[in-house]
């Protein structure tokens, strides 16, 4: 099963392990929304993204790096 956008710490997970170098706190919300369409595990309509659950992905990625 593939991940859904509601699934933010999963994905927040995913992209820590694909972009280990990148600052979570300075990704703007369209390149945020790129990258994780753009993993292997995603599997939801893109267009199902918007701010409120990008913003959760962000913080649950901060939360990770820390």
């Amino acid at each position: 099963m593939g991940l859904k956008w509601i699934d933010s710490l999963d994905i927040a997970i995913e992209l820590d392990e694909k972009y280990p170098d990148i600052d979570p706190t300075a990704v703007r919300f369209t390149e945020l929304r790129e990258w994780v369409i753009g993993l292997d595990e995603f599997d939801d309509d893109p267009e199902h993204s918007g701010e409120k659950i990008l913003e959760a992905i962000q913080m649950a990625w901060i939360e990770e790096r820390e």
